[in-house]
């Protein structure tokens, strides 16, 4: 029978888990912002008054109007009347009082775990660094809208920026919930050091890949090279180091961003494929196995929707699950890294 404190931590574990889930909704709707070309519709941010959106036909106007004055109006959608405005306009409000919500998701269970005398103290600092990094992340994400006011498109730097941010707080709190419904005593029966520093590795390659894919997604480079396995005919696309100095390429130019993140998929994916099969030599715990299963269940699953969003140059409904899928698969990895933990001495 679990003690009161045990219980306590199966609580905040869960508290967490659905703040994780949260996160993966945010980042689910944000894909849909993104490859509508919403983001941008939203002219101001005000942390407290943006809870409410225009209500009058003047306020829509008058919101409409602010729209009109930035390139990604006048150069991309010098048709839209007020019905199409409200339409983004709306998808990028959700997007905003998601955030928000999180942000009440968190803080309201932590004050009530706090002041219930239920939060250990070597917890509190971890719980307190998570709430602040997620508020610094909504000023990174105004931060990321602002740059595309004077340009078509927001700054593929502060966009990867922004993903990166959700998933490194996403990983925060995934960990720290694992942490705490598995404690480090009972995570692992054998002595599987050397598998677990594999699965670190994969962790990091896969956590490059999705910044990979930031870049991809900032400068739409999906929507070019739309061919699998190869890229218009060649396996290094032409231009691939046109831009000088060199290491811009991996940052500003669409063929090599693009290809980047083919080759670090594809090195995933054999990682990962790879990995299940070694583990198969160690006895492993059920939930050590269990997180292998899902990896390599996830691993193709992402692999294949990213190759579908390629080729069918990127509709909106596999775009939004291939940039859901990159989370999913994170979370298996990290699911995985956390079951083979080394138990307490």
């Amino acid at each position: 029978m679990e003690n009161s404190q045990t219980r306590t931590e199966r609580q905040i574990a869960y508290w967490l888990l659905f703040v994780c889930i949260s996160i993966f909704i945010m980042l689910v709707i944000g894909g849909a912002t993104r490859l509508t070309h919403s983001g941008l519709s939203m002219m101001t941010w005000d942390p407290l008054m943006g809870w409410i959106p225009p209500l009058t036909d003047a306020q829509w106007l008058e919101s409409f109007t602010h729209y009109k004055k930035i390139p990604e109006f006048y150069e991309l959608n010098p048709n839209m009347d007020i019905a199409g405005y409200k339409g983004i306009f709306l998808l990028e409000y959700v997007h905003r009082v998601w955030g928000r919500l999180i942000g009440l998701f968190f803080l309201l269970p932590f004050l009530y775990f706090l002041f219930a005398g239920k939060i250990q103290k070597s917890l509190r600092p971890q719980l307190i660094a998570m709430f602040a990094l997620g508020g610094l992340r909504g000023v990174l994400g105004w931060y990321m809208v602002s740059s595309g006011f004077d340009s078509q498109h927001v700054s593929q730097y502060r966009l990867t920026a922004h993903l990166m941010a959700a998933f490194a707080i996403f990983a925060y709190m995934f960990w720290v919930a694992v942490g705490l419904l598995y404690p480090r005593s009972e995570a692992s029966l054998y002595d599987v050091k050397p598998l677990r520093h594999m699965v670190g590795w994969a962790t990091l390659l896969i956590t490059v890949a999705i910044a990979a894919g930031g870049f991809v997604a900032g400068l739409k480079a999906g929507f070019t090279y739309n061919t699998f396995p190869l890229m218009d005919g060649r396996f290094i696309p032409e231009g691939y180091g046109m831009i000088s100095p060199f290491y811009l390429n991996f940052f500003e130019n669409i063929a090599a961003v693009q290809f980047n993140h083919r080759i670090l998929a594809e090195l995933v994916l054999l990682f990962v494929v790879g990995l299940w099969f070694h583990a198969k030599k160690y006895e492993l715990a059920d939930r050590a196995r269990l997180g292998f299963n899902l990896m390599l269940v996830m691993v193709i699953v992402q692999f294949a929707l990213g190759v579908a969003t390629l080729v069918m140059v990127v509709p909106l409904t596999l775009g939004v699950a291939h940039q859901g899928g990159s989370m999913l698969l994170f979370a298996a990895a990290l699911f995985t890294l956390s079951s083979l933990r080394s138990p307490k001495v």
